[in-house]
């Protein structure tokens, strides 16, 4: 596509990942619409988020893009000034998270971006850009972790919901998120100083990670009715083994470790379920379903104190440090744009 769009500058800025032979390096760059991925919509991105796998594709301490460069940023929320797609006008507010972006194509951190139909949502009107990107694909993740579970028949009447990595993007929304649809709802996370916090979010107890003693036996006795684990390794063996009859339990993390020692007990014993959440490459029919849900009866009613940071494109490498550092608590979004809403 020729830059025929009197709207979009000659050149823009962009947070671009390199790998070659000058070495693993990213930082802001000038660049040009016909520089980007290809796709059939224009955004005038307005918004991004910065998540743990943003922090990883930046530093270069996890394979997260499949090729070089690309510009980063997982998630994007803007205007469409440009469509070739039928879908769409110029003026549509959208909202794209996982998909390829900063995987596959490029992604969010650029003034504007190209994107391909097929993945772009309408943002509800119970949304703004802003909005969207508080949540980003840590809020459509935890969205993604209920959804499954209700499917397959959790509901707040079973008891309460255990939630790991709870001062995490994902965490943090999902307790409230949790709370507002329902549920009774308990936290796990290392950070004791937190625990008020995480309580005004609407974690009915906290539990200090330091202090679980699982036992080692494949069944324990229950504990919780269900969980959304974002820390998987030995945090999600032990989850497993004290959930209740019929639970679901939503695996959606690693940042703990990417193996699993456990048994089939609590599967075949307990009909307890170990649901994998993919939220990358979720189905457009579901994610037109949750955003709009998340503009309304599940919106976060906390998600001013869970997102309370805030970076220009220029100063998102020090959030990556503190992702890295295991420092961060809540979300941070990402002002793209100049001026936006």
């Amino acid at each position: 596509m020729e830059n025929t769009l009197t709207s979009v500058p000659e050149h823009f800025r962009a947070f671009r990942i390199h790998h070659d032979d000058r070495g693993y390096r990213s930082g802001l760059e000038d660049t040009r619409l016909e520089d980007l991925s290809e796709g059939d919509l224009v955004v005038r991105v307005e918004w991004s988020s910065i998540n743990y796998k943003d922090a990883l594709a930046a530093t270069g301490k996890g394979k997260i893009l499949r090729r070089f460069p690309l510009i980063g940023g997982i998630d994007l929320a803007g205007i469409v000034v440009h469509s070739d797609a039928d879908r769409f006008t110029e003026g549509d507010r959208v909202v794209v998270t996982g998909c390829g972006l900063s995987e596959t194509r490029d992604g969010g951190y650029s003034e504007y971006q190209r994107v391909d139909s097929r993945d772009a949502v309408h943002l509800p009107d119970g949304l703004s850009t802003r909005e969207a990107m508080m949540l980003g694909t840590a809020g459509f993740t935890a969205a993604l972790c209920l959804y499954r579970m209700e499917a397959n028949g959790q509901t707040p009447q079973a008891g309460p919901i255990v939630v790991t990595g709870a001062t995490g993007g994902v965490g943090s929304l999902a307790i409230n998120l949790l709370t507002r649809a329902g549920y009774e709802v308990h936290a796990i996370s290392g950070k004791v100083q937190a625990f008020d916090w995480l309580e005004r979010l609407g974690a009915r107890q906290c539990i200090s990670r330091h202090d679980l003693h699982w036992g080692q036996n494949p069944l324990e006795k229950s504990r919780w009715a269900g969980g959304i684990d974002t820390v998987g390794g030995d945090m999600l063996s032990g989850i497993s083994r004290v959930i209740g009859l019929w639970g679901n339990v939503a695996c959606c993390g690693m940042a703990g470790g990417h193996g699993l020692n456990t048994s089939v007990y609590p599967l075949i014993l307990r009909g307890v379920s170990l649901l994998g959440i993919s939220s990358a490459n979720c189905p457009y029919e579901i994610r037109r379903v949750l955003w709009d849900r998340l503009a309304n009866e599940w919106k976060p009613e906390a998600l001013t104190e869970i997102a309370t940071d805030e970076v220009d494109l220029d100063g998102m490498e020090a959030v990556f440090d503190q992702l890295m550092a295991g420092g961060a608590q809540g979300r941070t979004v990402v002002r793209v744009a100049q001026t936006s809403v």
